[in-house]
Formats: C-alpha cells, sequence, structure tokens
C-alpha cells in the first residue's frame, strides 16, 4: 500500500526543454562526458557590470542586507525593481509609455505567464486563450495545470529557414471561430527566431480592441533583435495607432535573456490596465513576494540612463549574431540539406532534418540517445549534445519530429564545436538504429 499520487501527477513527464538534462544526469558515464547543453535558455554570459556590484556588496554599508537580515518586500514588489523594469522596456521605444502602466514583479517571467492565465480565463470553463504555434513550450504546460484551454494559430517552417508570416485575415477568422479571451504574442520569438513586424503587432492590437479581447506580449527578448527595424513590443503602440488599446495589453517581462540573469529569477507582469494590476497583486500575495535578493541587485539597472541600457543592448546584439552567422556557416559545411533557421531576433535557431534523415527519424529519439548514451571526441574531449525537440513547442505533439530548437547559451568556445559534434552524433545515432 501507498498514498496515491493524483492523475495530474500520473501523466506528468518533464518539460521538453529539460528533458534531455534529465537523462544525461542520470548516466552513468558521466564523469566521462562532457556536455553542451543547447536545449534550454541557460545564458552563460555574465550580468551587466551595475548588477554585478551589486551581487559582490550585498553586506557592504549601504545595502539593506548589510546585518544579515533578508525581510519580504511588498507583495508587488519593490519600487526601485519596478523602475528599473520599466527603465529597461521604455529605454529603446518611441512611445512614452512610462505614465500608463503598472507592474508586479514575479519570480521568473515563468510566474508571470501564470499569473496572466488566472487573470484573463477561468480553469475548466470554455473560455480560451489564443496562442501562435510554434509557442515557448511553458504556455502550454502551464495551460494545463491551470486547467485553461488553448487555441492555437499554426505557422509553418518553410524549406527556406523562415516561419510563415502571421496571416492577419486568417487569425480574424480563427478569433471570430474561437471567441478567445485574449491573443498572446512573442514580437522576439521563442522558439521560431522570428520578429514579428510593428505592422503585424499593430493589426493584431487593431483585432483585440475591435474584438474587445487582451493583447498579451511575452517579450522577454524584446531588445535582442537583428533586424534594421528596432525592437517590436506591445509598448510601442501609441493611442494615435490604435485608438482604446491602452487598458487591454499585458506584458510578460524578464531579466533572465536580455540581462543575462536566468538564476536570480526576477520577471514582472506589466499592464495598462489598472484592474488587472490590482487583481494580479492580489493573487500574488500568495506567494508573499519575489525574490528579495534578486530584486535588488535588478534594482541597479534604475540607475542607467537610456543611453547605457541601449548600449548594454547594443553589446548583446553583436555578441549573438557573431555565434549565429558562425553556426549557420558550420552547419552548412558539414550537414548540407540541412534547413536552417536564420534568427531575426532572440536566442535560437530551429533546424529541420527531414532531407538529410530517413523518413522513420524521429527528433525525440536521436535527442534521448544523445543525452543517453551519445559521445564524441572532439579535440581529444569528450562530449554529447543536448537540443530541445520542436514537437514540445506545437499543440500538436505530431508536428515538427524532424526538427529541433537550440539555444545559443553556451560559452563561445563551446559554441563552435558544435556543428561538428552534431554531425557525429547523427552518423552514430543512426549507426545504433541499426545495431
Amino acid at each position: 500500500m501507498s498514498p496515491r499520487l493524483s492523475s495530474y501527477y500520473k501523466q506528468r513527464e518533464p518539460s521538453s526543454i529539460r528533458k534531455a538534462q534529465i537523462s544525461y544526469r542520470s548516466r552513468l558515464d558521466i564523469s566521462e562526458v562532457g556536455v553542451i547543453n543547447l536545449a534550454i535558455g541557460n545564458v552563460s554570459l555574465p550580468m551587466h557590470p551595475a548588477m554585478i556590484a551589486r551581487a559582490k556588496n550585498l553586506l557592504s554599508e549601504n545595502s539593506p542586507f548589510k546585518n544579515g537580515v533578508v525581510r519580504y518586500s511588498s507583495s508587488e514588489g519593490t519600487k526601485e525593481c519596478a523602475d528599473a523594469i520599466i527603465q529597461s522596456i521604455s529605454a529603446e521605444l518611441t512611445v512614452d509609455m512610462s505614465k500608463d502602466i503598472h507592474c508586479v514583479i514575479t519570480d521568473g517571467g515563468s510566474q508571470a505567464m501564470e499569473l496572466m492565465l488566472l487573470g484573463i480565463c477561468d480553469p475548466l470553463s470554455d473560455k480560451t486563450i489564443l496562442f501562435i504555434d510554434p509557442l515557448y513550450t511553458n504556455y502550454n504546460e502551464f495551460s494545463k495545470r491551470l486547467s485553461i484551454s488553448s487555441v492555437s494559430f499554426y505557422r509553418s517552417f518553410n524549406d527556406d529557414g523562415f516561419f510563415s508570416e502571421i496571416d492577419i485575415t486568417l487569425l480574424r477568422k480563427q478569433v471570430e471561430e474561437n471567441k478567445p479571451n485574449g491573443i498572446l504574442v512573442i514580437p522576439s520569438d521563442n522558439p521560431t527566431g522570428q520578429q514579428i513586424s510593428r505592422k503585424s503587432i499593430i493589426e493584431i492590437a487593431q483585432l483585440c480592441v475591435e474584438k474587445d479581447i487582451w493583447l498579451i506580449s511575452d517579450e522577454a527578448y524584446r531588445n535582442i533583435y537583428f533586424t534594421k527595424n528596432g525592437p517590436t513590443s506591445i509598448w510601442d503602440i501609441s493611442k494615435e495607432d490604435v485608438p482604446e488599446i491602452v487598458g487591454r495589453r499585458i506584458s510578460i517581462e524578464s531579466v533572465s535573456k536580455v540581462w543575462n540573469a536566468c538564476g536570480l529569477r526576477i520577471g514582472a507582469l506589466v499592464t495598462d490596465n489598472k484592474d488587472m494590476y490590482k487583481k494580479v497583486r492580489s493573487e500574488y500575495t500568495a506567494n508573499l513576494c519575489a525574490n528579495v535578493i534578486g530584486q535588488y541587485i535588478f534594482s541597479s539597472v534604475a540607475n542607467l540612463n537610456s543611453t547605457e541600457i541601449v548600449s548594454w543592448y547594443n553589446s548583446q546584439r553583436n555578441y549573438y549574431l557573431k555565434i549565429i552567422d558562425e553556426l549557420v556557416l558550420g552547419f552548412r559545411k558539414v550537414l548540407p540539406g540541412l534547413i536552417i533557421s536564420k534568427p531575426q531576433a532572440a536566442i535560437y535557431i530551429v533546424l529541420d532534418f527531414k532531407n538529410i534523415v530517413p523518413i522513420s527519424f524521429n527528433i525525440s529519439d536521436f535527442i534521448e540517445y544523445c543525452a543517453s548514451y551519445g559521445r564524441c571526441n572532439i579535440d581529444s574531449k569528450i562530449y554529447t549534445l543536448l537540443l530541445a525537440p520542436m514537437t514540445g513547442f506545437y499543440s500538436d505533439s505530431n508536428t515538427g519530429s524532424k526538427q529541433a530548437r537550440i539555444a545559443l547559451v553556451e560559452p563561445e568556445d563551446k559554441m563552435k564545436i558544435v556543428p561538428e559534434l552534431l554531425s557525429k552524433l547523427l552518423d552514430s545515432f543512426m549507426l545504433y538504429q541499426k545495431s
């Protein structure tokens, strides 16, 4: 006899961006095999110098923690941290949005996602949220956790390495058929690397106003873009662009990627709807507050001016653009026929193996092999590679069975060997399947 697990837990599997890491940690030869983990966007770059300085001086005379006391903040977070979030949003935008918005600091962007879902849809109701597929996997995971239903607008990954654009006519049709309570967009998109144009964001905003629904935007990668178009954001839409837009916008914010602080676990839900803000704050009182030390470290950004912030954003973009260019060239050299996305934004590349593998090839099997058994010699060192299956990013898990997402997050010297490592692991997997 043993106590029963819930039905939900019985069917629960690890997230597709974490599953390979769990398998790797179970290896008997783990001490012999180094890992290059590109399955999750766990950035390995240092934080901004102002944030590092605060981290180094947590017990200094000027720190609120100088006596070793760490108390709760208010549930919505400290004013300084909220100011830092708003400063980081507005630094590169053309529209002054700072007076219209309200901010609740959360334990990472992930917590803000859950609060958003609870705020616009009721659990176990017929009210839905509309996602744009493929989508960052945690939105689907949290929807399941909260028993909130969703519908998806599908984008295809084309042979030219680009995902199809959002057709506003087709999106409108889906909104009219499914009547969602809100539309979620990721302007600098994870996982596709697509930068949704300002024109498209405005069209979606107009649709949300017309249908009287929420416009939600995940802006974790807002300032990591590689086009000449500047950042795309719901906060860069003026009242002249879309009359009546004020009062229906929610953004999910995170300091993980642009500020290289994944483990700090600081995010925010930002909205221009005061009632939504008050209710999110009420809901978050059950969590007491976000990480107070994390809030303090990130709050240093509030002391930077817009020029300093934009300079930081430029350095981030330049770093990732160099990594992207080198990776794409490397993949084309060692794996001709591999379909490779060329990101316009964010820090991910999508690979489609369909032209270089048998029909029976399944990306999840390959990733599990790499995590559990794969090992290749590169420069006299043994490595394996962890990827994320794109099946976890589509609402239909049968889609993307030959596609993988890679995160550009390991140190530069490790990223240089990824094409060769992937090629060798793919060859060894093919032999393994034949044996």
